[in-house]
């Protein structure tokens, strides 16, 4: 069986570590290549390559900008997960597709179950919600695995993020009125290998959508705020910098984000016999990873 990985970014650099050494990992620019962005391109390249198991780790995560060019977001989180699926289902491959916690509209108060109706609120989540379709409908094996807030030592996440700002101020203002669960890029890894291995040994794995999240929940204030104090204790910083708590009206983005978004990985957990860690210590294993 050939596995493909589709993108290069944090989720994409963490299956290296927990996929096969023969894994095919391809990117817009890498070789393999293989652009999203560019539909009409992806049978050809699936033809070269061949694969069994394809995992599209790439998305359009612009999500500012997705309200200004949604064409461009549904390209690629919409019509390019359509071709992939099409392919697949033509080839009796089995398609692993990451997507979000932005599918709901954020009213919620309990974390979200695979059954809560979507209702996207912005562009990038109306894109991801298409892709969604798109797959289910290509006929494709497909396993839809849904994630919040990720974030991991490389690529571009709200962990890195504040690990630069917190280096050069003192002070931070961070929303504290919207509700997740961070999630590492090696734990959505580790899921999709475990998927991964499921299919392998017994040529099937049980289709549909799961959410995979960190347990617990933090609003990004708290998760800035964690982020800081785990970061001193380790060495990485100097000294914490304050985090002022501030609203949503506060910072206003041209995406509205969801309230609350927390994921309830249950049934992915129950299905793949795969325990989802908690959110904290997961951030304390990660940044001890950063340290000198």
């Amino acid at each position: 069986m050939t596995i493909l990985v589709i993108g290069a970014g944090q989720l994409g650099v963490a299956l290296r570590d927990h996929l096969p050494a023969d894994t095919l990992f391809a990117s817009r620019s890498g070789e393999p290549a293989i652009d999203l962005a560019q539909p009409t391109s992806i049978h050809a390249a699936l033809d070269r390559l061949t694969p069994t198991i394809i995992v599209n780790a790439a998305a359009y995560t612009a999500v500012d900008a997705a309200e200004s060019d949604e064409a461009a977001a549904f390209t690629v989180n919409a019509d390019a997960v359509g071709a992939i699926g099409a392919w697949a289902s033509a080839h009796d491959a089995l398609v692993i597709h990451v997507s979000t916690d932005y599918v709901f509209d954020g009213e919620g108060s309990t974390p979200y179950d695979e059954d809560r109706v979507t209702a996207p609120i912005n562009a990038y989540g109306r894109s991801k919600e298409a892709g969604e379709r798109a797959l289910r409908a290509s006929g494709a094996h497909h396993v839809i695995l849904r994630t919040s807030w990720l974030y991991g030592i490389h690529g571009h996440n709200f962990l890195r993020t504040m690990l630069r700002l917190g280096q050069d101020r003192d002070h931070l203002r961070v929303v504290a009125d919207q509700t997740g669960a961070p999630t590492t890029a090696d734990a959505l890894a580790a899921a999709i290998a475990r998927v991964t291995v499921r299919w392998m040994a017994g040529g099937d794995a049980p289709e549909g959508t799961y959410h995979v999240a960190c347990h617990g929940e933090t609003t990004w204030h708290g998760f800035a705020s964690a982020i800081f104090a785990s970061a001193h204790r380790l060495g990485l910083m100097a000294r914490e910098p304050k985090v002022e708590a501030i609203t949503t009206e506060a910072f206003p983005t041209p995406a509205r984000r969801p309230r609350y978004s927390s994921l309830d990985p249950s049934r992915f957990e129950r299905t793949f016999d795969y325990q989802l860690p908690d959110w904290q210590p997961e951030l304390e294993r990660t940044l001890a990873r950063l340290n000198p």
